[in-house]
């Protein structure tokens, strides 16, 4: 398998993530999306969206977005499982995911915010874009885990939910948010961050690391 990435793309972190805890091989495939990477030619005919990550699997298949490539890895190895339960906490999992991933990943990624820079916003204001979207869904994140058993956000062992949270903290502190008001976030997290995985597929830990 070939992934392709950025060593600081949230999506990107996400699918490494998964790919550790279940102990499956991808060949790194970089791209510097400060560099415009994800435009070349040859890239978009791989993934017409000009996003990362990208999947090129054993057989050949392509497969873009993280949580469908993720989604694919359960179905295909599914041993650790990271959609585990009933269909009610498969549920919950997927709707804490998607919190992160389809609603303040979203708004405050690289190629959102060149478009607030485009159209003249001061630093100050893209950057408190940014800072403001993570702040509002990691709160609504945090009431989400509120009621539910740790030390990860859905019991004893990471899921597809742990594995959206870390990068999107890691996000956070790289644009200033105070996360003192999110303890059963970081709680999630500092159980993540003691596993080799997770440690692993850390952003400093890529080989096209800046």
């Amino acid at each position: 398998m070939r992934l392709h990435g950025y060593f600081r793309s949230s999506a990107a972190w996400r699918v490494r993530i998964a790919l550790h805890l279940k102990g499956v091989a991808a060949d790194p495939v970089p791209h510097h999306l400060r560099h415009g990477g994800q435009r070349a030619p040859d890239y978009l005919r791989l993934n017409p969206q000009g996003l990362v990550p990208t999947l090129e699997t054993d057989d050949g298949a392509v497969l873009t977005q993280s949580l469908a490539i993720i989604e694919w890895l359960e179905e295909t190895y599914p041993s650790p499982a990271l959609l585990p339960g009933d269909a009610l906490m498969r549920a919950r999992i997927r709707g804490f995911a998607q919190a992160i991933a389809c609603d303040i990943h979203p708004v405050q990624n690289l190629r959102v915010l060149a478009r607030l820079r485009q159209l003249a916003l001061p630093e100050e204001a893209v950057t408190g874009w940014a800072r403001w979207a993570i702040e509002e869904g990691l709160a609504a994140c945090e009431a989400l885990v509120a009621d539910t058993p740790g030390p990860f956000c859905f019991g004893a062992a990471p899921t597809l939910a742990d594995l959206c949270l870390v990068p999107q903290l890691g996000n956070a502190r790289r644009f200033g948010v105070d996360l003192g008001a999110v303890p059963r976030l970081l709680q999630a997290e500092a159980a993540c961050l003691a596993l080799p995985a997770f440690i692993d597929a850390a952003p400093e830990r890529q080989g096209d690391a800046e």
